[in-house]
């Protein structure tokens, strides 16, 4: 009988430890960055990016609703989304809603997304629905492309890695004809920037770890997913070779839909364009 009575105990102990681990992935972080920290900047020198990563609509907690409550008392100057949005066909009208807020916030500089691993689960057709879900909701697609804009006179270059994970990375294309100016690059797998070397950027935002999403006691589950894990880059503000760049932990979950050590993540990233000089903005004839 006592067998029984801890068996009991048992079961009873891991439905509330996984409870629990669901109930963090609707505890959402939200987290604001600046880079650098300069009290003297004005706002005209910054640029606010709202960060969105892994959104996974087959396990993700926070709903539409949820999504524009958290958002309601920021107003940024321009939205990246990098990748992860969804590894089923039937899921992109959920994904619609989502995005459906987001367009709503109306950016000054636009929504920009790139693709993840996940996002290339879905092939051809279905694929092509993906992506005009997005463009139909106000995102500008980048695939090892890039895009330049004016911040109050100063030249920003938004530049999209397609993923690199899946081998779909092609860094010369990506910055073809990249000239000065500030420039910040989109991607999904942030171990690209371990073969960065030859390119400079100002800032990079990225995913895919989730956090570790478990990290108990380490996310050694993640030791497959590049050498950045093996270096104990896993998530938030990180450098390499002098050169910053941001690991989202995510706002939804793959696997199980649970979270042990990590939160879902929503980013701003306030980034100083002190240092650019303001050029003459292009006229549209």
């Amino acid at each position: 009988m006592e067998w029984y009575i801890l068996l009991v105990l048992i079961i009873a102990v891991i439905i509330c430890l996984l409870y629990k681990a669901h109930k963090n992935t609707k505890q959402v972080e939200l987290t604001h960055i600046r880079l650098p920290e300069n009290k003297n900047v004005s706002r005209n020198e910054i640029l606010k990016v709202l960060h969105l990563s892994d959104l996974h609509m087959e396990n993700i907690s926070v709903s539409p609703d949820r999504l524009s409550d958290l958002l309601s008392g920021d107003q940024p100057d321009l939205i990246a989304l990098t990748g992860d949005y969804l590894d089923k066909v039937k899921s992109i009208p959920k994904l619609s809603e989502y995005l459906k807020v987001l367009h709503k916030m109306k950016p000054k500089y636009g929504i920009y997304a790139v693709f993840g691993n996940h996002d290339y689960v879905l092939k051809h057709h279905d694929f092509d629905k993906l992506r005009k879900v997005l463009e139909d909701n106000g995102c500008q697609v980048l695939q090892n492309e890039n895009d330049l804009l004016y911040v109050d006179g100063r030249p920003v270059h938004i530049i999209g890695i397609d993923d690199f994970s899946t081998e779909r990375s092609n860094l010369d294309q990506s910055f073809r004809k990249v000239n000065q100016g500030f420039r910040l690059v989109l991607t999904h797998d942030p171990n690209i920037v371990l073969i960065m070397e030859k390119y400079n950027f100002d800032y990079l935002l990225a995913g895919h770890f989730h956090g570790g999403q478990i990290w108990w006691p380490k996310p050694y589950h993640l030791i497959k997913m590049g050498r950045l894990v093996r270096m104990n880059m896993v998530k938030g503000l990180q450098r390499y070779r002098g050169k910053a760049f941001y690991i989202s932990e995510g706002l939804g979950q793959t696997g199980l839909n649970i979270r042990v050590g990590s939160r879902p993540e929503i980013t701003f990233h306030h980034l100083s364009l002190q240092a650019i000089e303001k050029v003459q903005t292009p006229t549209a004839v």
